[in-house]
């Protein structure tokens, strides 16, 4: 069916033993059923996701990847707490059923959340769309973003769930330790990423709950109407910086890394979907703020952090353990995002 996610059989590297899981879910997960049947969701580049079926229920599980793992890298147990605690707030999320630590269930942390039935909207562009469904699917992707940014975390117990202040040197900091720890080829733009952007952090130091991974992929559409029915892969949740995750939701406006990250020639009135401007402006109108200095900064980190990110995925693939078949060709375009970084530091400053 169109815009479904794309299901597929369990990968070797990702394979359990689905006895012991559904045992274990008989005794500790609330109406589960019997005749466990596993399938495992195309994507999901670094936690695997699998779709369960027992009798007529359908669960999601999502665990931690095999093998040696990066520090700090797939804390899913992070996903679960905070999904869990935005459960009672108005940001879409699944309902979190069961969290467990036990490696000997299927050989790493998991856990089990409702199922969510919704669109895929992987396209950026949405084709097939009429320009004011565009325009309020994307009216809807910043109202999401705008409603998680202005959530009280101290009210929802999150206070500990990151360090406040400081996010951006502290970023900068964790994906330049990530990236040399997964480099496989020396990258000249990120070499002098990690040394432009820690010298250049803007003084604005607000702090909220930030997803870190904020984009339309990651997110489940109504079946037939524009709205955002749930906000998924929260591994780089944190507390931190809400024009991290901002800056990150317009990096498509900023040349054509691969495809469908682009919006290059399909904005405006014409196809519905917004302008850069117009999508900061909107997110800016929800949350009261107003000019947005620096705006470049906080463009090129985005893309040094992603770049950072498929580098990890890239290795990941090299060695085999990667949670996608596509883990060798998108990592392979870090060089080119780190070069798109770069450009932004390189060219004049832009300001919104």
């Amino acid at each position: 069916m169109k815009n479904q996610a794309i299901l597929t059989p369990v990968r070797e590297a990702h394979r359990f033993d689905e006895k012991i899981l559904s045992d274990y879910l008989r005794k500790n997960l609330n109406g589960f059923g019997s005749a466990l049947t596993v399938e495992q969701f195309e994507g999901g580049q670094s936690n695997p996701t699998f779709l369960l079926k027992s009798d007529s229920k359908k669960y999601v599980l999502r665990k931690k990847p095999p093998g040696k793992l990066l520090p700090s890298a797939h804390q899913v147990e992070r996903e679960y707490r905070v999904m869990k605690a935005l459960e009672i707030t108005s940001v879409p999320v699944p309902k979190m059923l069961l969290l467990c630590n036990d490696d000997t269930i299927i050989g790493t942390p998991f856990f089990v959340m409702e199922y969510v039935p919704g669109r895929v909207l992987g396209d950026l562009t949405l084709p097939d769309m009429k320009p004011e469904e565009r325009r309020a699917i994307y009216s809807d992707m910043i109202r999401v973003l705008a409603a998680l940014h202005s959530v009280n975390y101290v009210e929802l117990g999150l206070e500990d769930y990151g360090k406040p202040g400081n996010y951006f040197s502290r970023q900068i900091g964790r994906w330049s330790k990530q990236y040399v720890a997964a480099k496989t080829e020396k990258i000249a733009s990120m070499e002098k990423l990690m040394q432009y952007l820690p010298e250049n952090v803007p003084e604005d130091d607000t702090s909220c709950i930030v997803h870190g991974d904020f984009r339309m992929e990651n997110m489940l559409f109504h079946p037939s109407e524009p709205k955002v029915v749930a906000l998924l892969d929260w591994e780089l949740s944190t507390l931190g910086h809400p024009l991290g995750d901002l800056g990150y939701s317009c990096m498509p406006y900023h040349g054509g890394v691969a495809g469908k990250l682009s919006l290059d020639g399909q904005i405006g009135p014409q196809t519905g979907i917004p302008t850069e401007s117009e999508f900061v402006a909107e997110y800016c109108r929800h949350t009261g703020r107003e000019q947005i200095p620096n705006w470049n900064f906080y463009l090129a980190f985005s893309f040094f952090r992603l770049a950072s990110i498929l580098q990890g995925v890239y290795k990941r693939g090299i060695i085999g353990i990667a949670s996608s078949s596509e883990a060798l060709e998108r990592g392979s375009l870090a060089r080119m995002v780190a070069d798109v970084a770069w450009s932004l530091i390189e060219t004049a400053e832009i300001e919104i």
